[in-house]
């Protein structure tokens, strides 16, 4: 088993920036370098939808176009963490924030929150206008 944590949400002024984290433990070391790491967001009433995503090795990212060049995805090897780095936000972007990791050997990205198999708890991030 994997378990996911996350952090850093909280309360932001529109155009203002967050970074989020989320940190994974357990058996870390059964996770193929080209698993993903993913970000989704729920909000209020909507299904839950993708964010962001970036290879468990680092460097390959995949972004919605809701938030290509506000967000930036990234990874400390060392700390087993993922980060969102969050910019420009506008209130659409209130939601709460789950981090996901999707087992895979294959060079595919993953959208589709079904698609993976471990999640975290969630982290609110409230953006006001």
């Amino acid at each position: 088993q994997v378990q996911l944590v996350e952090s850093g949400g909280g309360l932001v002024q529109a155009g203002g920036s967050l970074r989020l984290s989320c940190t994974a433990s357990g058996r870390t070391f059964s996770i193929y370098s080209r698993s993903v790491m993913g970000w989704f967001r729920q909000a209020p009433g909507k299904e839950r939808e993708f964010v962001a995503a970036i290879r468990w090795s680092g460097g390959s990212t995949d972004y919605d176009d809701s938030v290509k060049g506000r967000f930036t995805i990234s990874r400390d090897n060392a700390k087993n963490t993922v980060y969102l780095q969050m910019n420009s936000l506008k209130s659409e972007d209130t939601a709460v924030y789950y981090c996901a990791l999707k087992f895979t050997t294959t060079d595919n990205w993953y959208r589709g929150g079904y698609q993976y198999n471990f999640w975290g708890q969630g982290t609110q991030v409230t953006v006001s206008s």
